[in-house]
């Protein structure tokens, strides 16, 4: 590695990484990425990463200022149900 790209910050982290940085197990993240209910990632080779930049905007999806304030943007880890009428899945007909 070149000595003046050494200290930069990494660009795009791998799941384990990106979980540490979210402060989430990387089995979470994973499930947020299976359930579409996670931050944007991207394939490159084959190898999934998330952008620094992605994770921080996912994150702040889930800002809220009191318990009060109706929750976040940012969903479960789980399965999400659609409203009566929508169709979902790649085969749906």
């Amino acid at each position: 590695m070149r000595p003046d790209t050494a200290a930069l910050p990494p660009r795009y982290l791998r799941t384990k990484e990106a979980a540490e940085f979210l402060s989430l197990s990387a089995r979470t993240l994973e499930k947020h990425r299976t359930y579409g209910t996670g931050p944007a990632y991207h394939k490159l080779g084959g190898r999934v990463v998330y952008s620094v930049d992605d994770l921080e905007t996912w994150a702040e999806r889930g800002t809220v200022t009191s318990t009060s304030d109706p929750r976040g943007s940012v969903l479960p880890a789980k399965r999400q149900t659609l409203p009566t009428g929508q169709i979902a899945g790649r085969y749906a007909r």
